[in-house]
């Protein structure tokens, strides 16, 4: 008899659990059951939870965050404690100073005699008695009639003898226009800041002319008016003049200095044509240019009749 057959048997349970598969499947098994059963055993620890106690959670959620309604109690409350509403003040407009009226202004129209009774119409249009304030400057005096009172001062004009006038083409009345300005500040009118000088046939629209120069500031230098409505004549004379049929307006302080300088400026240019460029001549030299404003305005074209010929 071996050996083998001489060694006694041995159960079939201890032989399977030698088996590595079986030992792993058992393991793995045993490992379940126990997590299995500490779950089972901390189910009563967790909160039991239910719709009616998530719903009052949200609500009282909404409630921190959204703004509480108030009641009507503390609305009425809250009514009286208010105070009754301010009546407003009513505070009277008071212009500023830089608006300019029709006393501040002073107007020098230049006038001839030989033309006066028609021209004159011309200025009764516009003028204000007791309200404007101006001086027409006429080369020699006029029967004034004393039932016209709504015609501005007359007074005659300087002598301009002394003056060289050489252009052929014009008059030598364009002298003494050209110291209309000069001669209206030295009557020493008071509370003055602007002058504004145009011809006897200029009609002035009141309104207008304090509105644009309210634009401006009177203590510094303007010298404002606008150039011809004729392509030729600003060609001829120059687009940075102030023409005086259209009317033209100088600040106090610029008056002042014109006046100072005026008679030499004149004596330096014979040779113009008329009164308006010798203003302007004279700006030229206190170094002050135009400030356009197209409201001054001129009208004097010209019309030419022309005659055609009909060829049959």
């Amino acid at each position: 008899m071996s050996a083998s057959s001489q060694r006694p048997a041995q159960p079939m349970g201890l032989s399977s659990f030698r088996n590595p598969v079986a030992c792993l499947f058992i393991t793995m098994l045993t490992v379940y059951v126990l997590y299995s059963s500490k779950l089972i055993l901390r189910k009563d620890e967790y909160p039991k939870c239910s719709l009616q106690t998530s719903d009052v959670s949200a609500k009282e959620n909404l409630q921190t965050v959204l703004p509480q309604p108030a009641n009507s109690s503390s609305d009425e409350s809250k009514k009286q404690e208010q105070p009754p509403p301010v009546q407003p003040v009513i505070i009277p407009y008071t212009p500023p100073e830089n608006d300019t009226e029709i006393k501040h202004v002073v107007f020098g129209i230049a006038a001839s005699s030989n033309l006066w009774e028609k021209r004159k119409e011309y200025i009764k249009l516009w003028w204000r008695p007791e309200e404007t304030r101006g001086v027409v400057w006429l080369d020699e005096s006029v029967n004034a009639s004393k039932d016209e009172v709504n015609l501005p001062e007359i007074r005659i004009s300087g002598d301009t003898s002394k003056f060289q006038y050489t252009n052929r083409q014009g008059k030598r009345s364009a002298l003494r226009i050209s110291r209309v300005v000069s001669e209206t500040l030295r009557l020493g009118v008071k509370d003055v800041r602007w002058f504004v000088m145009g011809d006897d046939d200029t009609v002035f629209i009141i309104e207008n002319v304090l509105r644009v120069l309210s634009k401006y500031d009177h203590k510094q230098f303007y010298y404002i008016g606008s150039s011809s409505e004729s392509h030729i004549q600003n060609i001829f004379f120059s687009y940075g003049m102030a023409y005086g049929g259209g009317g033209f307006a100088i600040s106090y302080p610029l008056a002042k200095e014109l006046e100072k300088i005026q008679d030499g400026c004149i004596q330096r240019y014979p040779a113009l044509y008329g009164s308006d460029d010798r203003i302007q001549a004279c700006m030229a030299e206190l170094g002050v240019p135009l400030t356009k404003e197209t409201g001054f305005h001129q009208v004097s074209l010209k019309v030419i009749k022309v005659e055609e010929q009909i060829l049959f």
